[in-house]
């Protein structure tokens, strides 16, 4: 296999092909979007978090922490394989970190909205303390990690809405 340097040239597309760590860790090929990888990235995003809603909430809670653990190995493998400490065209984090923003809460399409909408505010913003789990964690527990948090951020944020102010969505 091959080392690429930098993410500030897109690797090849080949390179997302030459090994299932590689097509999973760039979210099936939407992180190789030339504009805005992570929103395009999260996408994939809402169709696991609706999967996961067909499961009892144990199991999907389940499945998304093993998607998760799954995630710091394949982000770390491919970003060492980058030569990046967390390229932008790694977007399993958003992927995952969407779906944990909306397990907690029914499935409804304006809730979906809300929670992406959220989710890439607070990951594209990463306000304290996201920004220092962003800035002192590496390798795949760190691109996946602020990912957690902004997810959190949302969900909280979404919960505030629905439940502290009943009739806002």
């Amino acid at each position: 296999m091959s080392h690429y340097p930098s993410t500030k040239t897109p690797p090849p597309k080949d390179f997302l092909w030459q090994h299932p760590y590689h097509f999973l860790a760039l979210g099936f090929g939407t992180g190789l979007m030339p504009c805005v990888p992570g929103t395009v990235g999260t996408v994939p995003g809402v169709a696991l978090a609706y999967g996961l809603t067909l499961l009892p909430w144990f199991w999907a809670l389940m499945v998304l922490g093993a998607l998760t653990i799954w995630g710091v190995l394949i982000c770390a493998k491919t970003s060492k394989m980058l030569g990046e400490e967390d390229p932008s065209v790694i977007v399993w984090d958003e992927i995952i970190g969407y779906a944990w923003g909306m397990l907690w809460f029914p499935w409804e399409w304006s809730t979906a909205l809300a929670v992406f909408v959220l989710f890439r505010f607070f990951d594209i913003l990463k306000p304290w303390p996201i920004s220092v789990a962003d800035a002192s964690i590496h390798g795949g527990l760190g691109i996946m990690l602020d990912d957690f948090l902004a997810a959190g951020f949302a969900a909280a944020t979404i919960g505030v809405l629905l439940y502290g102010l009943p009739g806002y969505f």
